[in-house]
């Protein structure tokens, strides 16, 4: 529940694609999945950077990592 709001308040704040991916079955763990498209690639870090931002202060949940692909 806390995981779909975070979601939810995050594709719409920022008009991103979001959705949980990989640790569905754990009640511990969730991995968030965002995609941004832009014509700049500056533009699009910007946001991937600001939209973690906005993660951490609006979850209690510890952040332990990012990855970028």
């Amino acid at each position: 529940m806390v995981a779909r709001g975070l979601m939810d308040k995050t594709r719409h704040k920022y008009n991103v694609s979001v959705a949980e991916v990989d640790t569905q079955e754990s009640h511990q763990a969730l991995t968030i999945g965002i995609a941004v498209v832009s014509g700049e690639f500056s533009h699009a870090r910007n946001m991937l950077d600001d939209i973690i931002r906005y993660m951490e202060r609006n979850t209690d949940a510890e952040l332990t990592s990012v990855a970028e692909e």
